[in-house]
């Protein structure tokens, strides 16, 4: 996969996370996988459209997504993956995403994405393309959440 195609996923995260409360960022395994993204209990999927087409899958326990939550929330605990920090790990994705599309623009290529969809639970696959994709696994303080990249140009 074009790195011009990772890029601007990399360079959101690092710029929206902080943001939103994050204290360091660390870069984990980056592997190829075939099609299918499998749950760690919360997966966030964006999808793109126009010049970049495809799906993004934010992958996570439901322990780092509860964690990655009470960040968000300045602190508060967060005991329980409920409404509250459902919304905040989708507006996350929801930003990290936006802030690539608006990367892609600068590089000229016009980009749509939709709306998040979050799927909870642990045995499930989605289907993320019909071809490989990235998996960039990202130490978010202390948890771990895996950014999936299936995209193209189109």
């Amino acid at each position: 996969m074009d790195a011009n195609l990772i890029n601007p996923f990399v360079d959101a995260i690092t710029q929206v996370l902080p943001q939103v409360g994050v204290q360091a960022i660390g870069r984990g395994k980056i592997s190829a996988k075939e099609q299918f993204v499998e749950s760690k209990g919360v997966t966030i999927l964006v999808g793109m459209s126009k010049q970049v087409r495809g799906n993004i899958a934010y992958n996570m326990t439901e322990q780092a997504a509860c964690s990655i939550a009470s960040t968000m929330m300045m602190g508060m605990p967060v005991n329980s993956f409920d409404d509250m920090a459902q919304s905040a790990l989708s507006e996350l994705a929801n930003m990290v995403t936006a802030n690539a599309a608006i990367l892609f623009s600068q590089q000229g290529l016009e980009v749509d994405i939709s709306t998040p969809s979050m799927v909870i639970g642990h045995d499930f696959k989605a289907k993320l393309s019909s071809a490989k994709f990235i998996a960039l696994e990202l130490q978010v303080d202390s948890e771990i959440l895996e950014v999936n990249i299936g995209v193209e140009k189109g």
